[in-house]
């Protein structure tokens, strides 16, 4: 049982790179890189909150629920 978080897909649909998402959002690149790589163990809502606003998506459109 895991989450995994989609973030590389949502940045690939955007055609955003993710050096120019983490200075939008206000995260270090390599925070970003954790996250891309599904080794972060938290997020915090407000991190998520902006990101979603920048790829203009939902919260369930970066995190699956896989079994």
């Amino acid at each position: 049982m895991a989450i995994v978080i989609n973030l590389d897909v949502m940045l690939a649909k955007r055609k955003i790179r993710s050096k120019e998402l983490a200075q939008r959002v206000g995260i270090t690149e390599q925070n970003l890189s954790i996250l891309k790589t599904n080794k972060a163990k938290a997020i915090r809502l407000t991190t998520l909150d902006a990101i979603c606003r920048e790829l203009d998506c939902q919260p369930g459109d970066l995190l699956e629920f896989q079994q």
